[in-house]
């Protein structure tokens, strides 16, 4: 966690060059290399369309663009919380949390977790890794998606538990894992 903590997709998608698929606010999905990661914002150039910036917040998930077909028969969506019209948050603490001591015992019992986004997209798979700002899923097939924790609606867990800091923090369910070791 030290090591990758503090890293972004963001900054791997610069390095990369590569093209990634991004579901962005207003249901826009676009194809774009990231061509520089500035702290809040980023340059992308939207393949057909040119170079563009866009505030970070405004992107909710993305992978690579290989993956595109197999990640649009996969998806679903949740009417209600589509219904909601849904923004970006940008006071960090109004945000919909998930704690860092939930997410780990997830990550290692390797169990599903269905995450839905701001604009009601829902996602199913595996916690296969976090960061500060962002969590990548192991879809079906195992298909990596990066969702961002600031795009995050809701996350439960097979058996329906919410998995948000909100609820969390009154259950307290994070204790409950074999992986939780008091100090």
């Amino acid at each position: 966690m030290k090591t990758a903590y503090n890293l972004s997709v963001f900054d791997q998608a610069v390095e990369t060059k590569a093209l990634w698929t991004m579901h962005l606010y207003g249901q826009r999905v676009v194809q774009a290399s990231v061509v520089e990661n500035k702290q809040y914002e980023m340059v992308i150039d939207v393949e057909g369309q040119g170079p563009e910036e866009i505030h970070k917040l405004q992107v909710k998930c993305l992978y690579p663009s290989d993956q595109t077909e197999a990640f649009a028969k996969m998806l679903k969506i949740d009417k209600k919380v589509q219904g909601l019209a849904l923004e970006p948050i940008y006071a960090p603490a109004e945000r919909y949390n998930i704690k860092n001591k939930t997410l780990f015992p997830l990550m290692k019992e390797r169990q599903v977790v269905f995450c839905t986004l701001m604009e009601g997209e829902m996602i199913r798979g595996i916690v296969a890794e976090f960061s500060r700002y962002d969590l990548m899923i192991h879809a079906k097939g195992g298909l990596p998606v990066t969702l961002l924790r600031h795009g995050i609606y809701d996350m439960r867990n097979k058996q329906g538990r919410c998995m948000l800091k909100s609820f969390q923090q009154q259950h307290r369910d994070w204790e409950k894992s074999s992986l939780f070791v008091t100090p």
